[in-house]
């Protein structure tokens, strides 16, 4: 059976993972949750100057989480079980021992945006957009996306982002300074050129500096504050705002 997370090193130094769903917009269910894990441990086992992450497909890079295993006929210490997983996946990227560059190949939503903001580097293609929605459900971020997002760009933005939930467009979002560079289709599949400032730097340098931006994050109370996210999101979950919410996605499913 195909990998629904794949690693691959690519000749030129840099290792890549691909989210590859593409028919469920890359939404993450548990068995991939599972698989995104494995494919950072091979990675992190690899002589790589950095890591790239991206997703099939040309419409969404990612969807959040997949709804038929977030459902929301869970109790709170189900719901933590199961966005725990994606929690730990994104504090590995965070942590990883190399920078990280996500390719933004779509739109992203909800739990989409907190893998790309668990990533050192944006970069996404012309026209797509993104949203932290998951207010909208009545939950908060559940993977600890939240969190760093106040680490990637002014805390007063990402207030808002999150409470308002808002759809940006990528070029706003640059201007925030959550995305690092936006390119067009001839570019984007012109990986040299598209991937050149990373490719330049030798895996020595590129660790050195990513230790330093670790030591910049906190990343070990970072860890702390992200389980707390999760478990917010997790007692959100028995709510009637995100069970109503749910159910319009789900109209046969029953309150718990």
């Amino acid at each position: 059976m195909t990998e629904l997370v794949q690693y691959r090193t690519d000749k030129q130094g840099y290792g890549e993972i691909l989210l590859n769903r593409p028919e469920k917009l890359n939404a993450i269910s548990n068995e991939m949750a599972r698989s995104f894990r494995r494919a950072i441990e091979t990675a992190k086992q690899q002589p790589i100057k950095f890591l790239v992450i991206t997703a099939a497909g040309g419409r969404m890079f990612c969807a959040g989480g997949d709804l038929q295993d977030l459902h929301g006929d869970m109790n709170s210490d189900e719901a933590y079980t199961v966005l725990y997983s994606m929690k730990e996946v994104l504090y590995e990227l965070t942590s990883f021992p190399v920078p990280t560059v996500c390719l933004l190949n779509g739109d992203a939503l909800g739990g989409g945006c907190e893998i790309a903001t668990a990533c050192d580097i944006r970069i996404a293609k012309k026209n797509t957009r993104y949203g932290f929605v998951q207010t909208k459900l009545g939950i908060t971020p559940g993977w600890g996306g939240g969190e760093l997002l106040y680490e990637k760009v002014h805390p007063s933005f990402a207030f808002q982002w999150l409470m308002e939930a808002e759809m940006y467009e990528a070029s706003f979002l640059q201007t925030q300074g959550w995305i690092q560079n936006i390119v067009g289709d001839n570019e984007w599949n012109d990986r040299e050129s598209l991937l050149k400032p990373y490719l330049t730097k030798s895996q020595e340098q590129m660790e050195v500096l990513k230790m330093q931006y670790k030591k910049k994050l906190s990343i070990l109370p970072l860890s702390a504050q992200m389980d707390e996210e999760v478990r917010n999101c997790a007692e959100l979950w028995e709510t009637k705002a995100h069970k109503d919410a749910v159910r319009q996605f789900f109209p046969g499913m029953k309150a718990r």
